[in-house]
C-alpha cells in the first residue's frame, strides 16, 4: 500500500477562509505596506520562532469585510471553533495575503492584516460571505511552527531538490513506539520500486515535504514526523486492518534515487 499520496485531509485549505481579526479604530497611519494591495500592522510582537517561506504554522484568526476604511461584518473565524488552522506558509494554500503577509511573525505574535481584493478574492469574492472585489482585514495569531526531526544518515552528491522538483525515493516507514522503531507500515523496497513525486505539489504528507526538500542524490535521511505532519486523528487503513493508528507519530527512511529539476521559468 503507498501510504504517502494526496494528504486529503488539508485539501480544503486551497480555498479556505484564512483569516484574522483586528482592532476597530486604526488609523491608516498604524499600517506598514509590505507589498500593493497588502498592509500589516503589529499589535504584538512575539518572542518565538519566526515563521519563513514554507513553514508549516498553526494560527488562529478573525476575518472582516472592510468598506471605506470601517471594519465590517465578520465571516470566519478559528477563535470561534476553537481550533487553530494548520498551513504552510508561501506555497499557495492560501490566498496570497496570507501567504505574503504572514511572513517574518514570531510566535506569539499577533498581525493585523488588510489586503485588497486582488491579493484575496478578487472579482469572484467568496459567496455568499465575501462580496467580489472585497476588501479584507484579518487578525493572525501565530500559534505554533512545526518541524520534522532530521537526521542526516549519509551525503548525497549533486544540487539539492527543490519546491517543483520531481523527485524518486525509496523509503520504508515505522510507527514510533516507546521512543523507537517500532512496527513497520510500508516500504518501496519491498515493492521494488522509488516513489515519485512532486517536491511541494501536496502528493504527500507535510512532514515529507518538508523532511525530503533539501536533499541530494544518494543522500539518506531519518524522518521522525509528529501526527500534525503527518495523518492527524485519521487512521490508516489496509485491506480493513488498521496499519496507522490515529495520533501516530512516524519514522522514514529516506534515500533520494533522482532528481529532476522543475522547468526553468521562461519569464525569467
Amino acid at each position: 500500500m503507498r501510504v504517502l499520496t494526496t494528504m486529503a485531509a488539508i485539501g480544503w485549505l486551497a480555498f479556505c477562509l484564512v483569516a484574522g481579526g483586528c482592532q476597530s479604530g486604526k488609523s491608516g497611519s498604524d499600517f506598514e505596506t509590505v507589498m500593493p494591495g497588502l498592509q500589516v500592522h503589529d499589535v504584538v510582537v512575539g518572542a518565538g520562532p519566526v515563521a519563513e517561506d514554507g513553514d508549516v504554522v498553526r494560527v488562529h484568526y478573525t476575518g472582516w469585510l472592510y468598506n471605506d476604511s470601517v471594519q465590517g461584518e465578520q465571516f470566519d473565524s478559528s477563535v470561534d471553533r476553537g481550533e487553530p488552522i494548520l498551513m504552510r506558509v508561501g506555497v499557495g494554500m492560501v490566498i496570497k495575503g496570507w501567504d505574503e503577509g504572514l511572513k517574518g511573525m514570531r510566535v506569539g505574535g499577533r498581525r493585523t492584516l488588510l489586503i485588497d481584493p486582488e491579493l484575496a478574492y478578487g472579482e469572484r469574492g467568496r459567496p455568499p460571505t465575501i462580496p467580489p472585489q472585497s476588501t479584507l482585514m484579518f487578525e493572525v495569531e501565530l500559534v505554533e511552527v512545526l518541524e520534522v526531526d532530521v537526521a542526516v544518515l549519509q551525503t548525497g552528491t549533486g544540487p539539492a531538490c527543490a519546491r517543483g522538483d520531481e523527485v524518486e525515493v525509496h523509503y520504508t516507514g515505522w510507527l514510533l513506539e516507546e521512543g523507537e522503531k517500532g512496527a513497520q507500515f510500508d516500504s518501496s523496497h519491498d515493492r521494488g520500486q522509488a516513489w515519485p513525486f512532486t517536491l511541494g505539489a501536496g502528493r504527500v504528507i507535510l512532514g515529507w515535504e518538508l523532511g525530503v526538500e533539501g536533499m541530494r542524490v544518494g543522500e539518506k535521511r531519518l524522518l521522525t514526523i509528529s501526527p500534525e505532519l503527518a495523518y492527524g486523528d485519521r487512521a490508516i487503513q489496509d485491506g480493513g486492518k488498521v496499519i496507522i493508528p490515529a495520533g501516530s507519530t512516524l519514522v522514514f527512511e529516506v534515500e533520494m534515487v533522482a532528481i529532476h529539476p522543475r522547468d526553468p521559468d521562461p519569464a525569467g
